[in-house]
């Protein structure tokens, strides 16, 4: 694809891949099988894939923001409410406005509403465990959702995943496309899981959301902010790049 007449490519700050996971790490044995032996071939970005995806208002729901109730059948979804946001951020800190932010996650009991996910806990009618938002014009987003329960997942012996939410974003151009995994402070499996060793120890903490007092509602849900860099020397860590 050729650009415009009269119209520069933008220009994007190089990833810090030091900050990522590397993409085989012994101790996440998937990683072994599926990740790549020779080294990557850069190719140079097209302005196609720096254009930025558009998604319209219209697109997303009144509820799909709001866990807690955009799946409910016959009643509250069972589980600690909690509240998530922060702010979206681009390379040079700028917020980034308008952006998709996508969240999945397993249930209070840990367990995922997918055919694939066996664990013998229950799932819950009410939950659906997945929504999404666009940010605002300061860059942020806001969930309402069940804080996810920890579940064994077969990587080593007594393997379980610390309590954990997914998140996919897009920015202001396919270059800045993220997808990565948030965990709460003081998680006691934090030490044990590959995924979070996997990542380098100076960028580990860029993963783990801040309880907020300020965004706790009261007699409601307790609330925790997570600010997302989506490119540059602070970008959020990859879930795996």
């Amino acid at each position: 694809m050729s650009k415009p007449s009269g119209q520069a490519l933008p220009t994007l700050d190089p990833r810090d891949w030091d900050s990522h996971p590397k993409h085989i790490y012994e101790g996440y044995k998937s990683t072994v099988k599926r990740g790549p032996t020779q080294s990557l071939i850069p190719l140079k970005a097209s302005l196609g894939e720096l254009r930025q995806p558009v998604y319209g208002h219209s697109s997303i729901g009144e509820l799909d923001h709001d866990l807690t109730r955009n799946a409910r059948r016959n009643g509250e979804p069972l589980g600690e409410r909690m509240i998530l946001t922060g702010q979206v951020l681009d390379e040079r800190k700028r917020p980034v406005r308008n952006t998709l932010v996508e969240l999945w996650q397993a249930n209070a009991a840990g367990r995922y509403v997918h055919k694939v996910d066996q664990h013998d806990a229950p799932l819950d009618p009410n939950f659906l465990g997945a929504g999404r938002c666009l940010t605002d014009d300061e860059g942020r987003y806001r969930f309402l959702t069940i804080k996810p329960g920890a579940y064994p997942w077969g990587n080593h012996p007594n393997a379980w995943r610390p309590q954990h939410i997914h998140m996919s974003l897009f920015g202001q151009h396919f270059g800045s496309r993220l997808v990565t995994q948030m965990y709460f402070p003081g998680d006691p499996l934090l030490q044990y899981d590959p995924m979070v060793t996997g990542t380098p120890e100076k960028t580990r903490n860029r993963l783990i959301a801040d309880f907020s007092l300020d965004v706790t509602e009261d007699g409601y849900a307790l609330g925790y902010q997570f600010d997302i860099v989506l490119r540059g020397a602070d970008e959020t860590p990859f879930e795996n790049r």
